[in-house]
């Protein structure tokens, strides 16, 4: 019989492209709660409780809640939300991340998945630090750009509704300028970094869609790496890996530019060195829906069931 997955919180952004990565899909049964029982906590528990895996789709306080309302040890929990991301009980969700962490996932069944803009950070930075070109207690900076989806259905109606009272015509526009955003402790812990980043996002007037950069002086870093081990370090890294490239320094070096959407409606991130020996811009391009959120809680998902990997994110 076909596992049973039930995606708590389905009418959310994420939790809307989950569903539409899976609905067509004969190796799983979705089951959905229906729309007047949505706040019943009864009937959320039992559906919680009966499926044998559940993608959380929900505010922190509400996943922490709903985690709390499952009994039975077997059912496997991924949750989307930023509430589970750095605690030691939980797997990180990102199978890329090292050589150990697909088995990490398959073995576990608390999950969580990672963020859009760390994502990005992680999958730039970790390679160099465990390579010894970035010193773990480097300065780092990260700057980077998302689609507007990502802030979920408020941001959403920011942006596309003109009778909202809070609609905004901003083309682009920076946030988060205290420097306290919740996304800086899963990007120091899994960059294996010692000192946290300081960590610069903004928003586009664009749907969907991400770039993650984060700058290098090379001439200062203590070994004084080229631009050639950079790219290096990233390409042995991923090597093999369906879901993450390393543009060759010759592709990268014959653009003239980069833009955030070139990724969309796929799973697939990509990473850029750019520069001189002096100097590297690092990139990563991504969907921040997709291997940003929906697709990787459907990878994540069919790792732990044994699945093709693949499956539902082609």
């Amino acid at each position: 019989m076909a596992p049973t997955v039930f995606i708590d919180g389905e009418a959310g952004t994420t939790g809307l492209q989950i569903r539409e990565r899976l609905e067509h899909r004969a190796d799983l049964t979705l089951v959905s709660i229906e729309a007047d029982k949505r706040k019943d906590a009864d009937e959320r528990r039992r559906l919680l409780n009966s499926a044998d895996a559940v993608i959380l789709c929900l505010p922190d306080e509400a996943a922490k809640k709903a985690v709390a309302m499952i009994e039975h040890d077997r059912v496997k929990v991924i949750d989307a939300s930023t509430a589970h991301r750095v605690a030691p009980d939980w797997a990180y969700g990102f199978a890329e991340m090292s050589r150990a962490q697909r088995a990490n996932i398959a073995a576990s069944k608390r999950v969580a998945n990672p963020g859009c803009y760390p994502t990005g950070f992680i999958g730039l930075v970790r390679p160099l630090v465990e390579a010894g070109v970035v010193p773990r207690a480097w300065p780092l900076s990260v700057n980077a750009v998302s689609g507007y989806s990502g802030g979920g259905k408020a941001m959403i109606a920011e942006f596309e509704n003109e009778a909202d009272p809070s609609y905004t015509r901003a083309p682009y526009r920076i946030y988060a300028m205290a420097q306290k955003h919740k996304h800086v402790p899963e990007m120091t812990l899994y960059a294996g970094l010692a000192r946290a980043p300081i960590f610069q996002p903004s928003v586009g007037r664009y749907y969907k869609g991400m770039i993650v950069e984060v700058p290098l002086p090379l001439s200062a870093l203590p070994g004084k790496p080229k631009l050639s081990d950079v790219q290096d370090a990233l390409a042995n890294a991923y090597a093999g890996e369906r879901f993450v490239s390393v543009a060759s320094l010759e592709e990268a070096a014959a653009l003239k530019t980069l833009a955030p959407e070139g990724l969309n409606d796929t799973n697939q991130m990509k990473l850029f060195v750019f520069g001189h020996d002096d100097e590297a811009r690092l990139v990563a391009l991504l969907d921040n829906l997709g291997k940003g959120a929906s697709g990787a809680a459907v990878q994540n998902l069919n790792i732990m069931l044994g699945l093709e990997e693949s499956a539902g994110l082609t």
